[in-house]
């Protein structure tokens, strides 16, 4: 069940049209993408599921149905393998049909599901290896920009991992990010349940600002410099072997992500 996709237009994203970016149009792009998140976060980084199916290197569960699927396809790549990243995003009316958001599991998020925002969830988010580091991103924010302008979002957030399930090995970044970027308190959800690690647990009270950064993943600090906050504490993540933190970006931090898009198409 996805919203319509006509008012969210496809995207050449550079002048040779090499890059496309759009929502995934029936069950054989949510294969696709399923195929490239299985390869990024089971493959590569040792996670697993309950509805992960090797046979046919599928990462996939239940909320898959509900949300919609953002593509970056190169299309200079050969046919079937052409989606190279993806995001899954779910709106609120999109997770009431689920019966609730993904990260609901990992952080409570009364704070947000008790105001009038218009909330945009992000999940799933990932790239082909041989993209990292280059332009794929800003491509896929891009066209973010335009569904969130689309749909009238407020409020976007979402979980972001850092791989491996030691959050002591991750204090120094963890308190950081704990110090540094909360969430105000209407915006401020809270890890749940058995794994989650308060910041104040990790016992890091004056963390190696530079030490901290550079252990950050690039995902998680390209956020925090177009303004993105956090909720309070961390969840051990143990099926994906990573530890989640949550991140929220409000209304004027995506006019921030907005600026930085338009800012590097400007540039020569």
């Amino acid at each position: 069940m996805t919203l319509d996709p006509a008012p969210f237009k496809e995207r050449r994203a550079n002048i040779s049209n090499r890059f496309v970016t759009r929502l995934a149009r029936g069950p054989g792009d949510i294969m696709a993408a399923q195929r490239l998140r299985y390869d990024v976060f089971i493959a590569e980084l040792g996670g697993d599921g309950s509805m992960v199916d090797h046979a046919q290197r599928l990462e996939r569960d239940r909320f898959d149905a509900f949300a919609d699927h953002l593509l970056l396809l190169d299309t200079a790549r050969a046919a079937g393998d052409q989606v190279v990243g993806v995001y899954r995003l779910m709106t609120r009316d999109m997770a009431s049909a689920a019966g609730q958001f993904y990260c609901a599991d990992e952080y409570d998020l009364s704070v947000l599901l008790g105001s009038d925002f218009r909330l945009l969830e992000l999940g799933r988010s990932c790239l082909h290896p041989d993209y990292r580091g280059g332009s794929a991103m800003l491509y896929l924010w891009a066209a973010l920009s335009d569904y969130v302008d689309s749909h009238g979002i407020d409020v976007v957030f979402g979980v972001a991992s850092f791989h491996g399930t030691d959050p002591a090995r991750l204090a120094q970044p963890l308190a950081l990010l704990g110090q540094k970027y909360l969430a105000p308190a209407h915006l401020r959800v809270r890890a749940r349940g058995p794994d989650a690690v308060s910041f104040d647990q990790l016992g890091d009270a004056d963390p190696d600002r530079l030490a901290a950064v550079r252990a950050m993943p690039a995902l998680i600090k390209a956020y925090l410099r177009l303004g993105a906050t956090v909720g309070e504490g961390a969840f051990v993540d143990h099926a994906f072997n990573t530890t989640d933190i949550c991140l929220i970006l409000e209304k004027s931090a995506l006019r921030a992500v907005q600026h930085a898009i338009y800012t590097r198409r400007a540039a020569p």
